[in-house]
């Protein structure tokens, strides 16, 4: 082998060593970019884990304060639905003893009034004050148990003054 032969291998033989150390110098780079680019987007999931730790934390704490709010309206109208059941009781009560006291008094009435047609003489004794329309406007009737008139005439049998 002459030595152009033998300077021809030396030669190839450092091109393949220099191209292995290249390839082996970008693979190691490469796996360090890329070691590099792993931790940074790790560390950017660690800090969006936190800060949605965090914000959970928040949502939770309005929630449970929407919650309390929520309980709290349904408790006020529960009892504002108390209190309006309540008040349509006692407006109901109160129509009822309404209703009680008019037929109560509409039987009153009629008793007083049976009696005075059964007795008409009673009125002028008993001194109540009617009032009777006669035609020439009202006039009152006298009840012994009212206070005395103070007019100077006199009265009839019905209870009807004159001057």
């Amino acid at each position: 082998m002459d030595s152009s032969t033998i300077m021809w291998i030396v030669i190839a033989v450092v091109v393949v060593i220099l191209l292995a150390l290249l390839v082996w110098f970008l693979v190691r780079r490469s796996r360090t970019a890329t070691a590099k680019r792993r931790e940074a987007e790790q560390a950017k999931a660690a800090e969006l884990r936190r800060d949605a730790e965090s914000e959970r934390i928040a949502v939770q704490e309005r929630e449970a304060s929407a919650e309390k709010l929520d309980a709290e309206a349904r408790l006020q109208q529960a009892d504002a639905d108390r209190k309006a059941a309540e008040a349509a009781r006692l407006q109901q009560e109160a129509q009822d003893r309404n209703a009680e006291v008019g037929e109560s008094r509409a039987g009153v009435e009629e008793r007083l009034r049976r009696a005075d047609e059964l007795d008409p003489d009673h009125r002028a004794t008993t001194g109540t004050v009617n009032i009777h329309d006669t035609g020439e406007g009202h006039q009152p009737e006298h009840r012994a148990d009212a206070p005395p008139d103070t007019h100077r005439g006199t009265a009839d049998r019905e209870g009807r003054h004159h001057t």
